[in-house]
């Protein structure tokens, strides 16, 4: 016959207190709501980066909304027509004079809804990759209380860490043949049918893997970045001891760990941009581009050339981007799983 203490009696069971399916929602939840947010500002970005076309004169360019990485075909010329043309060359009859005249601008000349430009692309593929991310790392660091000694209730916050880098593996890997169909189609646009013939063709001459193209700098800048993100986290989580975080202490935890993981992995994130261009438009033109060689061979000729200050270039508009898109995907995010905590135990009183 079992024996319990009093202390095993008020021990909560050992599992999540919200189903996956809950848990998918709430991620889901709070990608639309950092989408929403964050892709007016990227719109307007390109846009006054358009305007200077010296700034994107590569055949690619990489368009981010604080979710995911968009790879984009710069390399047609301008039409007369503002129709007929993609979201970000489009002419506007007006100069713009910074963020905020782009904001009132291009809502005047094009409508209020242009500024949400690029949405459905995003929604399409970060919607499942934010779902497969954040509900993998709940399940891994629930299942993680099974065999770590303590209380039951609250891992170590590196464990937290081990929980983001290992979901981001998944999520990446899961997606990135996605990745690879919608690049595609945002620059040719190209039929589903000329899209399946050409990945039949593609695999068929390189082989299956090839539908993985990316993932290695992908991860090489994403898993560490996760790391450093869930254990930042849930290490003030513990210190506030906000296991059920409120909105407004997720809100602000979330930026600030947001602004230390994007800042100690910005030199990966330097590399992992160039590798994108660089792969869109070998995916889009020509495999004939020359390559710029290995990640370590990259990160030592910008240390060369330019010192640590060429490897951490860009911080302050990084952090002005990642900072935000982080305190609102997770405070929608905690937000929504009070919600169905609220709900379960209403059912319970019921």
């Amino acid at each position: 016959m079992a024996c319990f203490t009093d202390d095993d009696e008020r021990k909560p069971p050992i599992m999540s207190d919200l189903k996956p399916v809950h848990q998918m929602v709430s991620s889901c939840t709070g990608a639309v709501i950092t989408s929403v947010f964050m892709t007016p500002f990227d719109v307007v970005k390109v846009r006054l980066q358009a305007q200077q076309r010296a700034q994107l004169s590569r055949t690619c360019f990489l368009y981010c909304n604080g979710l995911m990485d968009h790879i984009c075909n710069c390399a047609a010329s301008i039409p007369t027509h503002t129709e007929n043309h993609n979201w970000y060359n489009r002419p506007i009859p007006v100069h713009l004079n910074g963020t905020v005249d782009a904001f009132v601008k291009i809502s005047r000349n094009e409508g209020i809804q242009s500024l949400w430009s690029g949405l459905p692309p995003t929604l399409v593929v970060a919607i499942p990759n934010t779902v497969i991310y954040f509900t993998t790392y709940e399940q891994l660091r629930t299942a993680s209380l099974r065999y770590l000694p303590g209380n039951g209730i609250d891992p170590p916050s590196w464990v937290g860490g081990v929980a983001g880098g290992l979901a981001r593996i998944w999520a990446v890997s899961v997606v990135s043949p996605f990745e690879l169909v919608r690049t595609k189609m945002q620059a040719k646009s190209m039929p589903y049918k000329e899209l399946v013939k050409l990945l039949q063709m593609q695999v068929t001459n390189t082989g299956i893997i090839s539908l993985w193209r990316g993932w290695v700098p992908t991860i090489l800048r994403d898993v560490p970045f996760s790391v450093i993100y869930w254990f930042s986290y849930e290490n003030m989580k513990t210190y506030a001891n906000q296991q059920q975080p409120t909105v407004n202490f997720s809100l602000f935890a979330g930026a600030v760990s947001g602004g230390i993981a994007g800042a100690l992995t910005l030199p990966l994130d330097v590399i992992k941009t160039h590798r994108q261009i660089e792969i869109g438009e070998k995916e889009l033109f020509s495999d004939n581009i020359k390559s710029s060689g290995s990640t370590k061979q990259m990160l030592a000729n910008i240390y060369r050339q330019q010192g640590v200050k060429g490897l951490f270039s860009g911080l302050v508009p990084r952090l002005a981007k990642v900072m935000p898109a982080c305190g609102i995907m997770i405070s929608s995010y905690e937000y929504a799983k009070r919600f169905f905590r609220s709900r379960k135990q209403l059912d319970t009183v019921e």
